[in-house]
This record gives structure tokens, sequence and C-alpha cells, in this order.
């Protein structure tokens, strides 16, 4: 085991970069290549277009269909949307509006934008009755009254609210057309200045790619947004021809590789991490989302936005490399204005209501949790009590959302040989992880789940089928490890799995994943020896 320890880390140290983080790399996203494309080829840029559709050709799986990633089974989105950017048949218009709208329910926040470039691509009938109006005038009011106006797509979405709600608004103007044709100017003042430096919002090729397209058919392809959008897509393009869904996970990949590397990195390496996570912190309000100063996202682009997830990430990053606690604090206090009634924590946004990724979730609770421990005998007493009161409603949530089995489902990962898509040994490996780091003095009902939780996730030492989900439970139990070596031939080998699941539940590994978490599961059993 020590030469594989030692493998890994060297790999793992070898992809720190100089200014003192690490940047990974996405898979190539076959839906992120197709709506990338055509956007470009409504604006006329063919060479690109081109190459996008040539990717596409030659990444096509033997059933005809594409996945989200070259390591996935087709979909039907992932493959309707490349059929449209190839100009292939999709099938009848209205058989095919409706069950892309059941699909995805009351959530507009997808279903919209794919049928927006169905119809943009011709395979609508240029009907434009059968793409449901968004409200695109509800973005001129103040953003704390967002959660009131119960808006048809998650927080993150307002971007595909303007583009889209306008490109159906000139193409179909509805019976209150006249009070919408007035805001228009509004809306895309609003839409510029919340669009980043880079052009890419969220940092992210298909929303991009949807809100520039939608531009263009709604006669703005001259704006500035649709511009500068069109800009980002030409930078992010891939040699191959592709894109991936974002430009990188660097933050949150940071965050983990200082995790799992906890007493390996020399003073001059903790230094330029730690100059580099601080230099992420958002010191201002987020001028998408609004959300305040404090938190992390998962890129040091400024198209991120801060979530729970990387902010808990880079607070333990940030302990165990030595940093003060006045940036901790506003970062712990961040993640406390964002708990929800229920106790559990959400990505984004506090109570903007129960549609994809704005909802609570276990492991973004328990990783909350820890980041609270770490920091627990290091800031002041009032906040030390706010601390304590929050973990306690933390694990009264985690004891009501544990299942019957004792396992807990995550938000952001999957398994794609789940019949439901879920990965509960991630989940449960996660949650274990906060269980295991406090008292249970203090916490009474910490024993119980944590029992309960070991117990399922013994069982599955065994079936896990990829790298990442082997680590996590090896690191979380001290079990499995021959397994472990074996998958990752002694810490030489690490094949990336499309564990990860992105906005709109869109498939993709992450070239570090594996390593990362074989070298922190690796690490840790070597200590407890």
């Amino acid at each position: 085991m020590n030469d594989a320890l030692q493998n890994a880390r060297g790999r793992l140290l070898a992809e720190l970069l100089p200014g003192g983080r690490w940047e990974g790399a996405l898979s190539s996203s076959a839906l992120a290549t197709a709506v990338a494309s055509f956007a470009l080829k409504q604006a006329g840029r063919s060479d690109l277009a081109t190459r996008g559709f040539q990717w596409l050709e030659t990444h096509r799986n033997e059933d005809g269909g594409w996945g989200d990633s070259p390591e996935s089974p087709s979909n039907f989105t992932a493959t309707l949307l490349c059929r449209c950017a190839l100009d292939e048949d999709i099938g009848l218009p209205q058989e095919l509006a409706d069950s892309i709208l059941e699909s995805y329910g009351n959530d507009r926040t997808f279903s919209v934008p794919i049928l927006t470039m169905c119809m943009l691509a011709g395979k609508l009938s240029n009907d434009w009755k059968l793409i449901p109006q968004l409200p695109f005038e509800l973005a001129v009011f103040p953003h704390r009254f967002y959660k009131f106006l119960r808006l048809p797509v998650v927080s993150y979405a307002l971007p595909a609210l303007i583009a889209i709600g306008l490109v159906r608004h000139k193409n179909k103007p509805s019976a209150f057309s006249f009070v919408r044709e007035k805001l228009v100017s509004r809306v895309l003042d609003i839409l510029e200045k919340i669009q980043p430096e880079s052009g890419g919002f969220l940092e992210a090729a298909p929303l991009t790619g949807f809100v520039a397209m939608s531009l263009i058919g709604a006669g703005f392809g001259d704006h500035p947004v649709a511009q500068n959008g069109l800009r980002f897509l030409e930078s992010t393009v891939r040699e191959d021809g592709s894109w991936a869904i974002d430009v990188n996970l660097s933050t949150w990949v940071t965050s983990l590789s200082v995790r799992a590397l906890d007493g390996m990195l020399t003073d001059e390496q903790e230094s330029s991490i730690r100059e580099h996570l601080l230099a992420t912190q958002w010191q201002t309000e987020h001028p998408f989302t609004h959300a305040a100063p404090g938190g992390w996202g998962w890129t040091y682009e400024k198209g991120g936005v801060p979530d729970a997830d990387d902010t808990s990430a880079a607070l333990i990053a940030l302990r165990r490399l030595g940093c003060d606690a006045a940036a901790a604090e506003n970062g712990i206090r961040w993640l406390l204005d964002l708990q929800n009634r229920d106790g559990g924590m959400p990505t984004f946004c506090r109570g903007w209501g129960k549609l994809p990724f704005d909802r609570s979730c276990p492991d973004l609770t328990a990783h909350t949790i820890r980041a609270f421990v770490a920091w627990r005998g290091e800031v002041d007493s009032n906040l030390f009590k706010k601390m304590e009161r929050s973990m306690v409603r933390g694990f009264q949530y985690l004891e009501k959302t544990q299942r019957a089995d004792g396992s807990w489902r995550p938000l952001w990962f999957g398994n794609q040989h789940n019949p439901n898509h879920e990965n509960p040994v991630y989940g449960t490996a996660r949650v274990l992880e906060a269980l295991i780091e406090v008292n249970e003095t203090d916490f009474p009902m910490v024993g119980k789940m944590k029992q309960r939780g070991f117990q399922w996730l013994e069982t599955m030492i065994n079936k896990t089928d990829s790298i990442e989900e082997t680590a996590l439970a090896v690191k979380v139990t001290g079990r499995g490890v021959e397994r472990l070596l074996e998958m990752t031939k002694g810490g030489t080998e690490f094949p990336a799995a499309p564990i990860g699941l992105y906005f709109a539940s869109l498939w993709y590994s992450e070239r570090l994943y594996p390593l990362i978490f074989t070298v922190d599961a690796l690490n840790r059993i070597q200590t407890r020896s």
C-alpha cells in the first residue's frame, strides 16, 4: 500500500500548478458540443461549428445516440439536441414537445431551452405555441422578491429566463406583449450586467450557448451579450472541436486535493495554495445570484457562483493550511445564512423552493457540519454558539433523511448503473465523514445514525464499480484496500467514471477525482495504522 500511496501522491502533486491551484479536466460533453456548435452556426461562425459537428459524428454511440459524456449510455435529451445540431429528423413536433414538457415537469429550466433549440433548428414547424412563454419581465423585480414570484426556473437560470423568454416573445407575442415589449431594453440591460467578464454564464457552454442562440433568434445577435457569449464559446472549444459543460472545477478540486494531501505539502506549497484560495473567496455581493460576500464557487473564474459545497470544502482546506480565522468567519456566516428551515443545506439560495439543485440535501449538510467542526475552536464565542445550534439542526435533518437501509442520497453525484441514477455510496460516505468527526456526547443522535450508515456502507465495499466510490468507502470504513489497489493498478492508473451530476442532471467525469479520492483514502488508512 505504501508504494501505491507514493505513486498516487506523486501524480497528484505533479498536477499542482504554479499559481497554487489544481485545474483538472471535465469530460467532453455531447450536449455542450451540440449547443455550442449550433449557436456558432446561427451566428455564421461555421468553422468552429463544423468542427463541433464532426466531433459529434465521431462520438456517436453504437445505438445511434449520444450520452452526456463519452462514457455514458445514450439518453433522450443529449440525442435530441445532437440530432438538431446535425439537422437530423427528431420526430413529430407536438408529440416531441409534450414529451419534453412532461419529462421535466414544472421545472422549465431545461425543457424550454431544449424546445427553443429544436424550434430554431426548424424541427417544430415554426409553431411557437408549442413552447411555454417564460416570464422574462419578472427579471425587472428586485432580486429579494424572486422567491415569492414562483419563477418557473431555478435560481441560477436567470439568463435563460430572459433570453429564451425574449425569443418566444419576439416570434409569438402573447396577450401581454405590449407590457413585455416596453420592458425588453430593461431586461437586456439586466442580462448585460450579470454577464461575467469571460462572457460565459456560469462559465458553462450549454447555458451560454442557449442564451446566444436565443438572442440571435430574437433579433439581438449584435447585442454585446450575444457577442460576448459567442466569444466565450470560441475561447473554450477544445483542440478536438468539443466543449465540456464547464471550464473547470478548479476551486473544488484544489480544496479536495489539500484534504487528500494532508501532511504531505511543503510550507511553500501550503502558502501558495492558501493565497490562491483566499483570493477566490467572494468579497462582494455576487452580481448573478446576489449571494452575500464570504462564499466560494467551484472555479476561480468570475462566472462561478458561490455555493455550500465549495464554501465548506474551502473552509476545511484553509483550516489545514493554517489560515487565520478572519476569512473563515466570513465563510461560516455565509453558510449559516444559507441554512434552510428544515435544517438542511441547499446549494445556492435559501428558501427558493423544491426545484432541482435549490433544495436541501444530506451531502451538503454534512459537508457544512465538517467545516464547522474544523473551525469550532478558532472563532469567537458568539459565532461558536451559532455554529453549535446550526449543527444540531443539521444532524436532525440528517436523521430525517437517512433511508430505511441506513444510507443517504447525494444531490450532485450519481451512478449511471443505479436504477434511479442515485449514488448512495457517495452520499453515505460523505455523511459518515461528518458523523465520525463529532463527539457523540455533544450530539447524542449521531451514534445510531453512524451505526446504521456504517452497516450499510460495509455491505457495498465489493459492489462499487468505480475508483471514486471504492476510495470513498475505503476511506470511511477502512475496508476494501486490496480492491482499490487492484482497480488503480497499484496506484498507477486512474480512469475516471462519470459520477458527477452537473446542472440539469448532466453526467460528467472529472479527470482528477479518482486520483484525489485514492490519495485521500490511502493517506487516511496509513495514518490510522
